[in-house]
């Protein structure tokens, strides 16, 4: 007679058994499963083990240039390669990225660092990781005469992002303390989405446009020119334009809790943009995601978004206090809300 060490063999309790493991790993443990992985141990009984990969919930606009990044990290595996498993979930509007970060149905979203720091002081616990320094600028139109924002005096500026936008406002700084010329008082002023102000620039209801980035550079590839970027305007300052202004937003006590998942998000984002700074055909990979009308178009997002990622390292905190001074003095609570000065700890230190 067979045995086994447990006692006698009986082919009905062999049977029952083999039934049991079955609507275990059918049944029974089916919600335990999905998140695991199952090994068999003594007797072949299931033994369930945790997933060791988390899972980062992204917030994004549908149509956010970020998009382009987080696409290259899936496609690539750079998330895997990092540690952790990328999940992107769209939005309509920034405003719901937003909503969603701290309502926890989120763990990041992406917003610049002069919101975060509004953010801090009101109390929320957000923190900033740098993402890109993409800035814009003012166009006009290709048969312009305009060779300084001077010749703008008594015409009309079309502005995306409002009276606030930060762009605007190192505009107005610079053209007041370096040449002592009022742009807001001796222009006038069409605000809008910047869909809006595109489509006024390119027939010319506009002197000149200050719009996002990525608008811009399709503005730029219909022929419109530069008159002066955010960043020349900048530097004429004294303010660092390397300075990261976008970046992914995280809550500290999310980090507390995943200490290990901010320095992966930011492994994860310079691995695709090395990528994407030195390989042309990636970018055939997220082309379609682009909205890209024309090859004009699609080379010039293509180089001003290269152009805009910012050198690795941490944010230096003393510069990036002296450009929040001059926007808190500019903007004032309509833009920072009730931070007087740079609040601490804002700035993740990914080195």
């Amino acid at each position: 007679m067979k045995r086994t060490v447990f006692g006698h063999w009986n082919p009905v309790s062999r049977m029952r058994g083999r039934r049991l493991v079955s609507k275990l790993l059918l049944g029974g443990l089916g919600s335990l499963v999905v998140g695991g992985l199952v090994t068999l141990g003594v007797e072949g009984v299931p033994q369930v083990r945790a997933a060791e990969t988390p899972v980062l919930r992204a917030a994004v606009l549908k149509i956010g240039t970020v998009n382009w990044e987080l696409s290259t990290i899936q496609r690539r595996g750079f998330d895997r390669e990092n540690g952790f498993s990328l999940e992107v979930k769209p939005y309509a509007d920034n405003g719901a990225t937003r909503v969603a970060l701290e309502g926890g149905e989120a763990d990041v979203a992406v917003a610049d660092w002069i919101w975060v720091a509004r953010q801090r002081a009101a109390g929320k616990d957000y923190v900033f990781l740098p993402y890109s320094r993409a800035v814009g600028g003012l166009v006009v139109p290709k048969e312009s005469t305009a060779k300084s924002l001077e010749d703008l005096k008594g015409q009309k500026i079309g502005i995306a992002g409002g009276p606030v936008d930060k762009s605007w406002l190192i505009l107005q700084a610079y053209a007041r303390e370096k040449h002592g010329f009022d742009l807001a008082g001796e222009t006038e002023q069409v605000f809008g989405a910047p869909p809006l102000i595109f489509k006024t620039a390119l027939q010319g209801e506009t002197a000149g446009a200050i719009n996002f980035w990525h608008f811009l550079a399709k503005m730029k590839a219909a022929g419109m020119r530069e008159l002066i970027s955010v960043e020349t305007a900048s530097s004429a300052l004294g303010l660092n334009p390397d300075i990261p202004l976008l970046g992914y937003v995280m809550k500290e006590s999310y980090l507390n809790d995943n200490p290990k998942m901010a320095k992966a998000l930011y492994g994860a984002s310079r691995a695709a943009k090395a990528l994407l700074a030195s390989d042309d055909a990636v970018w055939d990979e997220i082309r379609p995601m682009m909205n890209a009308k024309s090859d004009a178009q699609f080379d010039t997002l293509k180089t001003d978004f290269r152009a805009g990622m910012p050198a690795p390292g941490n944010v230096d905190e003393d510069e990036a206090a002296t450009f929040f001074a001059l926007m808190a003095r500019l903007g004032g609570a309509k833009l920072v809300g009730d931070a007087k000065e740079l609040p601490a700890g804002l700035f993740v230190k990914v080195e």
